[in-house]
């Protein structure tokens, strides 16, 4: 099984300047490492079948969640269930590393919250 990395992993950017990297592409596992600049966020969302764990790495996310804001830190993180509207922004001055863990996949399961 070769290591895997963001050097080597398939890269794909979202939102206008924000990175993602898919570190494990399984049919009922993701796992992604998003690089979010300050002032970026995701469009609010949620999941018809996807459970995600988001885990921050580095800096400070918030993440919006069923309307309440909650800030997470470094080495620490959240999970959200299918059907709860989420957002995960960066209101920060610094950059956030995260890694987002979805089972199954949240792929082609995302429905945007109006």
């Amino acid at each position: 099984m070769p290591v895997v990395s963001t050097q080597n992993a398939e890269h794909y950017v979202w939102g206008g300047g924000c990175d993602g990297w898919h570190l494990v592409r399984q049919p009922q596992l993701s796992v992604i490492q998003e690089r979010v600049p300050p002032g970026s966020a995701e469009v609010r969302h949620y999941h018809e079948r996807s459970h995600q764990f988001f885990f921050v790495l580095s800096g400070q996310a918030t993440l919006e969640v069923g309307g309440e804001k909650i800030v997470l830190n470094a080495q620490e993180g959240l999970e959200v269930p299918p059907h709860i509207p989420h957002q995960l922004l960066n209101e920060s001055t610094s950059e956030v590393i995260f890694l987002v863990i979805s089972q199954p996949p949240s792929h082609g399961d995302r429905i945007v919250d109006s």
